[in-house]
């Protein structure tokens, strides 16, 4: 199944037989709170316009856990999660559809989320917001509670050992950008570099230059065959903490090419002083 859907189609489906239940994923990485400056609000921008049917999902709250050893947005718990996803409004057995602002990060953190879950049938709005020109509502309908259960397990999931095994048996791809890979510069984490063996591939290649739709499928598998992934027995991805990673996960299904998480990404790893740092453009 195609990962993805444009805003026609989500049109058509939605007019249709089995409409997909939508939620509304809005975030952005930022380092405003550092700034003394205030942070992204994602329930604000839904409830000023969203996509009629809409539900709005917190990302810091309800698809990750709270920070700590685990990283800066963990695995949640399975049944914080599940009750999140019944609430909005999500079953095991209707189609899901969830878009961000346009980033895809917030939304393919869901669609990640969902998947590993168990959810078999959940889409990307491929550009998100930014991609619809249908009209948008500011009214929040009753949704009535979904019956959907999390069974992990349906997508591939890395720890900390698990990724660094995997740099060196098959491929590990950072999907940081390329100067927190080299550890030129590090805004956040607490040392800059990047896992031995891994192979920087920044996330915010898998779109064209100022769009926020994905690159074709055959671009993308270019792109990925390019980095290694074709030779490769196992191909793993791994970001700042688990967010931008799943974009690249979602860029590398609609590539078809399968690839693991590993969720805690670069904020667990660093934050272990044993675990060893790599600098510089060199994988090793």
């Amino acid at each position: 199944m195609n990962p993805i859907i444009t805003a026609t189609e989500l049109v058509g489906e939605s007019a249709g037989q089995r409409p997909p239940v939508l939620l509304d994923v809005r975030w952005q990485l930022t380092l405003a709170k550092a700034a003394g400056a205030a942070p992204f609000d994602g329930r604000a921008a839904y409830e000023a316009g969203h996509i009629p049917g809409a539900v709005y999902v917190d990302l810091d709250s309800e698809l990750a856990g709270p920070p700590g050893r685990g990283g800066r947005h963990p695995l949640p718990d399975t049944e914080t999660f599940g009750a999140a996803m019944r609430r909005a409004g999500v079953s095991g057995g209707a189609p899901v559809v969830v878009y961000d602002g346009g980033q895809g990060w917030g939304a393919a953190r869901a669609w990640w989320l969902l998947r590993w879950a168990g959810h078999p049938d959940v889409r990307v709005l491929d550009g998100g917001l930014a991609a619809w020109d249908g009209p948008l509502t500011t009214d929040v309908t009753p949704t009535a509670p979904g019956d959907f259960t999390p069974v992990p397990g349906g997508l591939p999931l890395l720890d900390a050992d698990g990724a660094a095994a995997l740099a060196r048996s098959g491929l590990l791809l950072d999907a940081r950008a390329a100067e927190r890979y080299r550890g030129d510069v590090e805004p956040i984490d607490r040392v800059g570099g990047h896992i031995p063996g891994a192979v920087s591939a920044p996330t915010t290649e898998n779109v064209p230059k100022g769009a926020t739709t994905f690159l074709p499928r055959e671009e993308l598998a270019a792109r990925f065959k390019r980095l290694g992934a074709e030779d490769a027995r196992e191909v793993g991805v791994y970001c700042g903490s688990g967010v931008s990673g799943a974009h690249e996960v979602l860029a590398l299904a609609i590539a078809g090419i399968p690839a693991a998480l590993y969720a805690g990404s670069w904020s667990e790893w660093s934050s272990d002083p044993t675990r060893p740092v790599a600098t510089g453009p060199d994988p090793q």
